[in-house]
């Protein structure tokens, strides 16, 4: 299992879109076969942060999801909706494997 770790700098004065644009998602990762672990919006600390973590069984699996949403409506409809709203300014991606007992 391969673990997606997504840090946004996100514009505050747009959470609520931003909100959206993660509940957009949620449903889209798993329709690919991935584990959606859900967003983290600010609380404390810095306004400007969020984050996302979701799973699929390997890095393979992760790339055929990347492939196929780049030509998925809804997907579209979800990058679309994020330039249109401005609800971020940038993202980094970083991977991670779990240690399980």
């Amino acid at each position: 299992m391969i673990t997606c770790y997504l840090r946004y700098i996100i514009n505050p004065a747009r959470l609520q879109e931003f909100e959206t644009y993660g509940k957009m998602w949620i449903p889209l990762v798993e329709k690919f076969g991935g584990k959606h672990h859900g967003y983290f919006l600010p609380s404390e600390g810095a306004s400007n942060v969020a984050l996302a973590l979701f799973s699929f069984p390997s890095l393979a699996a992760y790339e055929v999801y990347r492939e196929r949403s780049k030509n998925d409506p809804d997907c579209i409809a979800a990058f679309q909706y994020a330039d249109e709203t401005g609800c971020f300014v940038s993202y980094e991606r970083s991977f991670f494997r779990p240690v399980l007992s």
